[in-house]
């Protein structure tokens, strides 16, 4: 018999008690470090982490970005959130699962989770080139389903080359958008990624729908 996914959750009440929103926060050095903190991230397993919304799945969602332009793409029928199969994307990313090396009760458990994002990422796609990590907001939706156990941590990477290919089967139609086109096609997007793009412009830098380079 199978053994059943485990993934990364928080109790809700550390959201709490930080201070609880809905939509995007950028405040993020006042949650982040509560909630990387040593002993405060679990693994639990899915089916129940999909049911309790007592807990919190954290789920990064690297936004990558190129000459001005911003990856997206099509969540295919393979997609392991089947309540988001055909909706367009521009979050890569997904469940933390428990690596060997991921101790929870390390002291520089943000080092650990690091990795697993590049990790995770590495999972969905290969990127040429080098990029810059930083994360730009936190993503809370409590008005979905999907939204009331999962919380997204917002990394917005960018790619010193658009050479970005596939290697999940769930991700199709993957091009590289400007702003403007990705508003065109805003009904067709994913609640979480409507919410980037309604909001993160100034974060990642976007004058005259062209992502500018950040200093440094």
């Amino acid at each position: 018999m199978a053994q059943e996914e485990q993934v990364l959750v928080v109790e809700r009440r550390v959201v709490e008690q930080a201070g609880m929103f809905q939509g995007l926060t950028f405040e993020v050095e006042r949650y982040l470090p509560r909630l990387l903190a040593p002993g405060v991230p679990r693994f639990m397993v899915r089916s129940e982490a999909e049911t309790n919304p007592d807990f919190k799945q954290l789920i990064p969602y690297v936004i990558m970005s190129c000459d001005g332009k911003i990856l997206s793409y099509v969540r295919g029928r393979r997609a392991g959130e089947t309540r988001l199969v055909g909706q367009r994307s521009i979050g890569i990313g997904g469940h933390i699962n428990p690596p060997d090396e991921m101790p929870l009760y390390d002291t520089d458990f943000r080092a650990a989770y690091d990795s697993a994002v590049e990790r995770e990422v590495a999972e969905e796609v290969a990127i040429e080139g080098g990029h810059h990590d930083r994360v730009v907001a936190l993503l809370n939706d409590d008005d979905t389903e999907v939204g009331k156990v999962h919380l997204g941590i917002v990394h917005h990477w960018r790619l010193d080359s658009p050479n970005v290919n596939k290697r999940e089967q769930m991700i199709t139609q993957m091009t590289f958008m400007t702003p403007a086109e990705l508003h065109d096609v805003r009904d067709s997007l994913e609640t979480w990624s409507r919410l980037c793009l309604d909001s993160l412009g100034d974060k990642l830098r976007v004058t005259n729908y062209q992502l500018q380079k950040e200093p440094g």
